[in-house]
């Protein structure tokens, strides 16, 4: 398998693994979660101390109001983001996500998570990652993924029709949305036209979120999913209001 495939099938596969890791996780205390505490570094570091800002650095114009203890102002980052989202990285997509998580609305987190993975999905499968010196970018979206992962989709999951309409939802944004820097010259395109490539990879996730679909529309992979869930108490952990 080629290194495209192995990134980009390691990062839709990942969608489905995170699910699961969420309901097996039992490292988390068994109390409300109600802050995303991770490092990501050069990009995010959550607060050590409650009430007090994160750091944040995925870009002049957000990292301000990102790092806002304050709901309206990552309310205001969110909202700057979609009216211009050309340009904007996976990373600061998945930072607005914990964010969002944070000030609790969660509903929104999940919704920027699984985009900001469908996002950088696409660029790895039009772009050439390594050619184009986008390891960094690579990494710290895996990161992300694997740290946040099982929380936000832990909450993610305590409503499956929710999420499955989040899920879409969120894979609708990106295909109408399409991340400007994939058709940057400056960057090693794979063989083949971009906009196919693209095309495909859209196709691709689709197959993948219909795949995580099947999965629990199989009532035995339904009531094992939660009842893990269960014994590991992540209605407690997630589902809290």
């Amino acid at each position: 398998m080629t290194r495209r495939r192995r990134t980009a099938v390691s990062l839709t596969r990942a969608a489905l693994a995170s699910v699961l890791i969420a309901a097996s996780c039992g490292a988390l205390a068994t109390e409300p979660v109600r802050h995303i505490g991770i490092y990501v570094q050069p990009y995010y570091a959550a607060a050590r101390n409650p009430g007090e800002p994160p750091q944040v650095a995925v870009g002049a114009s957000v990292n301000g109001p990102l790092s806002s203890t304050r709901r309206e102002d990552i309310v205001a980052a969110r909202d700057r983001i979609k009216a211009e989202p050309k340009l904007i990285t996976p990373m600061t997509m998945m930072v607005l996500a914990i964010r969002l998580y944070d000030v609790g609305l969660r509903d929104d987190a999940v919704f920027w998570f699984y985009a900001a993975k469908d996002r950088f999905i696409t660029l790895s499968e039009v772009v050439e990652i390594g050619r184009s010196g986008l390891h960094q970018v690579e990494d710290a979206v895996r990161s992300f993924a694997t740290l946040a992962g099982p929380i936000i989709n832990g909450y993610a999951f305590c409503d499956l029709a929710k999420q499955q309409a989040l899920r879409r939802s969120a894979l609708d944004w990106v295909e109408q949305n399409p991340y400007q820097a994939i058709f940057m010259p400056q960057l090693t395109a794979k063989p083949g036209s971009r906009d196919a490539n693209l095309k495909a990879s859209i196709i691709g996730l689709r197959e993948s979120v219909a795949k995580e679909r099947g999965y629990f529309e199989d009532p035995k992979n339904r009531e094992q999913f939660y009842a893990t869930r269960k014994t590991n108490a992540a209605d407690v952990k997630f589902c809290w209001s």
